[in-house]
């Protein structure tokens, strides 16, 4: 295996999320010079929303859904972060994930803070019709605290492009302020992005790239596992293959697919219902959602959702390098293991910061009137991308730390930089 640099805290099991980002700043305040003062502030978020929402039913039962908005940190700008629908959506969760955002826009130096939201719900349990309903009430809830120049939400997990839609109209409504930067991840016709929807693939498949080619491993003939054929995962599998990768497994939520001599891509994205009853799979062999985490591959991709690799499963990934497409798919003890076994992790906060980089291109369309072209999208997203990359890989060779390590390092000297600049009020 690849040398990944062993891990220099140990790990608790079943630890929370929130405590295991508080115990990675300890560690980190051993390596970057900021005052401790800076590193417990950012130990703790701003604010915290926690929000009921009753939503008339179809069947004209009331049901009450509760939601969250957690605001981390706003130093740099304001509060960024998506809004997810799932059913294990809580408080803690949403500060966690506020957190990993601040440490996002900082390490591709945007002018943004961290946030996340949510709602405790399976959107797939509502139709089309209840799912405006849950989302405008949100909104509204909302109303007090999000803004343009305040917090910026974003589609997640469970959201889309319609959904930011919703939430920038009732803005407006309650409101009068007509600026449509108050959400991104919008459809096109309403003041979205062209390629906004591709970002955050786009960005996983380049620094997949980026890693493989560090570790002497060619992108041609390179081999790819990727767990997710959604916005992250299609579009990261498709630039792969266009690239001259072999990606050898896909899967969703129903299970995935697996040909040792390369998937057919392109068609497999042009197919519609569960990847394994597409035409372009009818050679392949069927596989398990956790099976295609332990392929013999160049590189996997975890790219659907967060702790997927765990200390039970982290023993038996055979892949030479993990690039973490979607959100906190590695748990901290997996991390452990993994660097124990040499198998190097490049982190989300690096790998699947298109998303968050596109938006800020949306919010820059939104403020300022001009548009962007999908072209200048793309030339722009790949600049930040690659700077963002080499930051990373100078500060991982000169603390001689793991990948994940090296990019919270480069990010908190940015964001404690700011703190320490304006200080603490009073």
């Amino acid at each position: 295996m690849i040398s990944a640099n062993a891990t220099t805290a140990e790990t608790a099991a079943d630890e929370p999320a929130v405590e295991t980002a508080k115990r990675r700043l300890d560690r980190l305040a051993d390596l970057v010079d900021v005052s401790d003062e800076y590193v417990e502030r950012l130990k703790y978020p701003s604010q915290v929303h926690r929000v009921s929402i009753p939503v008339r039913l179809d069947d004209g039962d009331i049901e009450v859904f509760e939601g969250f908005r957690a605001q981390h940190d706003n130093v740099r700008g304001p509060y960024k972060g998506g809004i997810r629908y799932a059913p294990g959506v809580t408080a803690d969760e949403c500060v966690s994930l506020a957190m990993a955002m601040t440490w996002k826009c900082a390490l591709l130096d945007l002018p943004f803070g961290g946030a996340k939201g949510g709602v405790a719900v399976d959107p797939r349990s509502l139709s089309t019709e209840e799912k405006r309903r849950l989302t405008r009430r949100f909104a509204e809830e909302m109303r007090s605290f999000v803004g343009p120049q305040t917090d910026i939400p974003a589609p997640d997990m469970g959201t889309d492009a319609q959904t930011m839609a919703w939430i920038a109209d009732v803005y407006k409504m309650q409101t009068g302020d007509g600026t449509r930067g108050v959400v991104t991840g919008k459809p096109p016709r309403v003041g979205g992005l062209a390629g906004r929807e591709e970002a955050p693939g786009r960005s996983t498949a380049l620094v997949a790239r980026e890693a493989a080619n560090y570790y002497d491993l060619p992108i041609d003939g390179l081999t790819v596992a990727i767990q997710g054929f959604g916005s992250v995962g299609g579009h990261a599998a498709r630039l792969l293959d266009e690239w001259g990768a072999r990606v050898v497994a896909v899967s969703d939520i129903d299970g995935g697919v697996f040909d040792e001599n390369g998937l057919d891509i392109d068609a497999l994205s042009a197919g519609t219902g569960p990847l394994s009853d597409r035409d372009a799979a009818a050679e392949a062999d069927e596989l398990t959602n956790d099976a295609l985490l332990e392929l013999d591959v160049d590189v996997l991709i975890p790219a659907a959702v967060g702790g997927v690799l765990t200390a039970d499963n982290a023993p038996n990934v055979e892949a030479s390098l993990v690039v973490e497409g979607a959100n906190e798919p590695t748990t901290a003890e997996a991390d452990a293991v993994l660097a124990e076994r040499g198998v190097p992790v490049i982190p989300d906060i690096l790998a699947n910061a298109g998303g968050v980089t596109a938006s800020y291109f949306e919010w820059l369309q939104n403020t300022n009137g001009r548009s962007w072209t999908h072209d200048e999208v793309r030339d722009e997203l790949d600049e930040r991308m690659l700077a963002a990359w080499e930051a990373v890989r100078e500060s991982r060779e000169a603390r001689d730390v793991p990948w994940r390590d090296a990019a919270y390092a480069v990010a908190l000297e940015r964001v404690a930089e700011s703190h320490e600049t304006l200080g603490i009020w009073p």
